[in-house]
């Protein structure tokens, strides 16, 4: 596929971003003015040291997010980071960064923000008279688990949180670092308050590499399931993107994976491309898959009316049109083959109990 003119613009040589996804940082919507890096002949962009994450503390005004979406199953989520280090190619959120005046490319892998306050938000908003207890969503946009969640430890302190107040929880994630809370999700799986999704893209070490660089391999996911399933956690895998010419072959082997390692339940969504994604994917692609980078996007577009992505409810996540129609097809009788989605958990809200601010006066009745 030929690069347009903007694409050469922005273009990151491929040492600095050794081990991310995006290959440009193309700018975002909001940004009035266009940088470009360009060598001088002074052999100036020899001296650029590659991409390296920084994490920049964020005190958060709140933490529950709320939508009123129809096709989707909550109504209520947590992010604990803006930005996501695992640098998936494909990934929905990236254009979310222009918010904050960055990139949606390298940047969005690279410049982190991580809620510092988001157990202590998390409790205030619980502990509010109005607050209605309903499932909360973990990793709607970013994962929960990303690499930089070892060292800042704040989706474990939400799940603290979560645990001592009887809330539900469902936790979507591609990342085996989910199994280190195990003590905590043991402890809510009996009382019915949290379900764990994994997202497994593909059982192609080298695929799995190209398109998602920092996440765990697809061994160490299915090990995950194995561990979490066995530890008593209510746990499903989430075929993530489907993406045609890519992974679609692989449905039928991953729900069979994920069926053996002790997944329940499944689901899948198709590729979206929003905003600044449709260029980066692009990018990606000419790189990765040049020789079919042509047949993904013209596939892509048979899905979405002959557009990259349609945002419409009901499309957005799963195309329409015959090649959308075989692959739901597929997954509906390789999910009725191997007994997944017997029954869909449904997590309890009547064991919520109310957080008491410090310093508050507990009733006596």
């Amino acid at each position: 596929m030929p690069d347009d003119p903007t694409t050469q613009v922005h273009k990151v040589h491929s040492e600095r971003r050794r081990g991310r996804g995006a290959r440009t940082n193309r700018a975002g919507r909001y940004e009035s003015e266009l940088r470009e890096a360009f060598d001088d002949g002074w052999e100036s962009l020899g001296e650029l040291e590659p991409f390296k994450t920084e994490v920049y503390p964020e005190t958060a005004k709140s933490i529950i997010s709320r939508n009123d979406s129809p096709d989707l199953n909550f109504e209520q989520s947590i992010n604990p980071y803006r930005g996501c280090e695992h640098g998936c190619s494909y990934c929905y959120a990236r254009p979310t960064h222009a918010y904050l005046g960055h990139s949606p490319g390298l940047d969005f892998e690279t410049k982190l923000y991580a809620k510092i306050n988001a157990a202590t938000l998390l409790e205030a908003e619980l502990a509010n008279a109005r607050y209605v207890p309903k499932v909360i969503a973990l990793g709607a946009v970013t994962d929960p688990y990303q690499p930089v969640e070892r060292e800042h430890r704040i989706t474990r302190s939400i799940l603290e949180v979560l645990d001592r107040s009887g809330h539900p929880v469902g936790i979507v994630t591609k990342s085996a670092l989910v199994v280190r809370d195990v003590d905590i999700l043991a402890r809510m799986a009996k009382r019915r308050l949290v379900k764990v999704a994994i997202s497994v893209t593909t059982l192609d070490r080298k695929v799995a590499r190209k398109m998602e660089p920092r996440a765990a391999t697809p061994p160490r996911r299915l090990e995950a399931i194995r561990s979490l399933s066995a530890a008593g956690v209510p746990v499903g895998v989430l075929v993530a993107p489907i993406v045609p010419a890519i992974n679609d072959s692989e449905i039928e082997g991953i729900l069979a994976a994920a069926r053996g390692a002790g997944a329940s339940e499944a689901g899948f969504v198709v590729l979206r491309l929003p905003l600044e994604l449709k260029e980066l994917f692009r990018e990606w692609l000419a790189t990765e898959f040049p020789d079919r980078a042509s047949r993904v996007i013209n596939i892509l577009r048979s899905m979405h009316g002959g557009k990259d992505y349609v945002a419409a409810f009901g499309l957005r996540q799963r195309g329409s049109g015959p090649y959308a129609e075989q692959i739901a097809m597929r997954f509906r009788l390789a999910v009725q083959r191997l007994g997944l989605n017997a029954r869909h958990l449904k997590l309890r809200t009547d064991l919520f109990q109310r957080p008491t601010p410090d310093g508050s006066q507990l009733s006596l009745l």
